[in-house]
């Protein structure tokens, strides 16, 4: 590798690894942010709203891949995604100097997901930009490598954004941080952002798109060539349905659902499952180089494929693991102490509902499954006699519920129903609590060297996905077009399929009282993945990428 070519890399992952960190601080932070912009709903309700937020810059992330994707077949690679490092650097500085909604009320929650989709856009203009400007200066034969150091970003800007934040939590302490230190790591994303836009100045354009400017070869209209054409268009389909949905869905599982899992479900202390989910991904980064690797000498689609099964057919294994190993008590009162809600089923709400209010469920089942959900305590549903009032059985314990009522106003409940639900709830609370279904995890009692074992396990297969994946989606586009090509299937798969990942899975377990039944999400679209994509995707290994310009 020369020195030229190692500066190509190492400028195009820094300044992504800065972008990717702006990206994620918001979902590491996502249980502080729903208590800061979203405490005008309830508990349940503010989470899930934090996470669409969170999810609002995924959603737009196909949008910026259009725009900038356009932009970079046009005018070049280098300063398209100059633009773009700045944009995401200011939007992520303003979420730290954003007033909370205690201050500024509503205005507050609309200028967060403002910004969320300003860094959505500039993320799907990034991506694209640095894959295409490695793979564009690596030789023939050794791109799987060289764009794999660009697959390292996105981990390790997770990476930098977990270390970040316990940094300043441990400086300031917890209480400080939850009310104004979480506001730090989004302003140091300022200084990232001069760096970053330093080092870019110095980068050179691609050769390839150099060539092909000076020869009068660049696309007058790449949207248009790129999916108004069914010969390119069907390939950006199949790459979309036949790899990126099925990697995003391994990737999203194997770092953030994980992480989330570890918090809520398994009842780990924040800091304790951040720095485990950090080990991983120490242990876990070397193996995108690794499979980048491998991709050059065996093919990318082989390795893709097995990453997707392997997640499909183990993780309704690998989390009941994680659990056991995490809170061994918890697990045990799981399997030993079963808890039901037997209820009229006609009574029962949508308890996954992003934009629900506690008054907004105010029969008796809603009220049962509302305590049970929002302290992740795993229940089965019993079908109740019509008009029945819902109860909840917890071990030999029966608690009813009640059906509650509205003051005048409709705006709260009234002050006999209130008192009802707090009484109902600490009934509930009481018996889980004395059932072991409540148990924080217990340091002295977690396995942390098979949580290890299994979080490297879940990073492994995220590697196996994600390190050929960019040479992969190059390879299947011509230059000219190659920047808006690969960019749309890569975010749709990403932006779509993975960044809707942990709204989806957490109203999946709302809604039905499994603490499993979110990974139907991520088995389902994995199994889906390897079919399309055995049947479909071509191996581009031995490629010739400007065979067709």
């Amino acid at each position: 590798m020369s020195k030229e070519q190692k500066k190509v890399i190492f400028a195009s992952s820094l300044g992504t690894v800065f972008e990717w960190y702006d990206f994620y601080l918001y979902g590491s932070l996502a249980a502080i942010i729903a208590k800061q912009f979203f405490s005008g709903l309830d508990p349940s309700a503010a989470y899930i709203f934090a996470l669409l937020a969170f999810a609002a810059g995924f959603l737009v992330r196909p949008f910026g891949a259009l725009v900038f994707g356009r932009l970079g077949d046009m005018i070049g690679r280098k300063y398209t995604f100059l633009i773009t490092i700045v944009i995401m650097g200011a939007a992520t500085f303003i979420v730290g100097l954003l007033p909370n909604y205690a201050t500024i009320g509503i205005a507050a929650p609309v200028i967060l997901v403002a910004l969320r989709m300003l860094q959505g856009l500039a993320l799907g203009g990034e991506y694209g930009g640095a894959a295409t400007y490695v793979a564009e200066h690596s030789p023939h034969g050794q791109r799987g490598f060289y764009t794999s150091w660009i697959q390292t970003t996105a981990t390790l800007g997770l990476f930098l954004s977990l270390m970040v934040i316990l940094g300043v939590r441990q400086a300031v302490g917890e209480a400080a941080f939850a009310d104004w230190g979480w506001r730090v790591p989004f302003l140091v994303s300022i200084l990232l952002l001069g760096v970053s836009v330093y080092i870019r100045l110095s980068m050179n354009e691609s050769p390839a798109f150099q060539k092909m400017k000076a020869e009068g070869k660049t696309s007058k209209a790449p949207l248009s060539e790129s999916f108004g054409q069914w010969k390119n268009l069907k390939i950006v389909i199949i790459a979309l349905l036949g790899l990126t949905a099925g990697q995003a869905v391994v990737w999203y599982t194997g770092q953030f659902y994980a992480l989330f899992f570890l918090t809520t479900i398994a009842k780990v202390d924040g800091v304790t499952a951040n720095l485990l989910i950090a080990a991983a991904l120490v242990i876990g980064t070397p193996f995108f180089i690794f499979f980048g690797v491998l991709s050059d000498k065996i093919g990318r689609k082989p390795i893709i494929m097995a990453g997707c099964l392997l997640g499909a057919i183990t993780y309704f294994a690998v989390f009941p693991m994680l659990l056991q190993y995490a809170n061994p008590a918890l697990k045990m009162a799981h399997d030993t102490v079963p808890v039901s809600v037997t209820a009229d089923p006609k009574s029962c709400s949508f308890q996954g509902s992003p934009i629900a209010r506690e008054i907004d469920f105010t029969s008796s089942c809603d009220q049962a499954k509302r305590v049970l959900a929002q302290n992740f305590i795993p229940y089965k549903n019993i079908a109740g006699p019509a008009g029945s009032v819902a109860s909840v059985q917890i071990g030999t314990t029966s608690v009813p519920s009640l059906n509650a009522t509205l003051n005048d106003k409709r705006n709260a409940f009234s002050a006999e129903s209130a008192k009802g639900i707090a009484d109902f709830k600490k009934a509930v609370l009481d018996s889980a609590k004395a059932n072991g279904l409540t148990t924080k995890a217990d340091d002295k009692s977690m396995n942390k060297l098979m949580i290890g074992v299994i979080l490297v396990y879940l990073v492994i297969l995220v590697t196996m996905v994600y390190g050929p994946i960019a040479a992969m989606l190059v390879e299947m586009f011509p230059t000219r077009i190659r920047y808006t090509s690969m960019s749309l299937p890569y975010h749709i798969g990403n932006g779509w399929f993975g960044g809707l990942l942990p709204t989806t899975a957490f109203a999946m377990v709302a809604a039905t009282g499994d603490i499993y039944y979110g990974l139907w999400y991520p088995v389902v679209v994995a199994a889906g993945t390897f079919v399309i994509g055995m049947l479909l995707v071509k191996e581009t290994k031995d490629v010739d990428i400007y065979a067709n310009d």
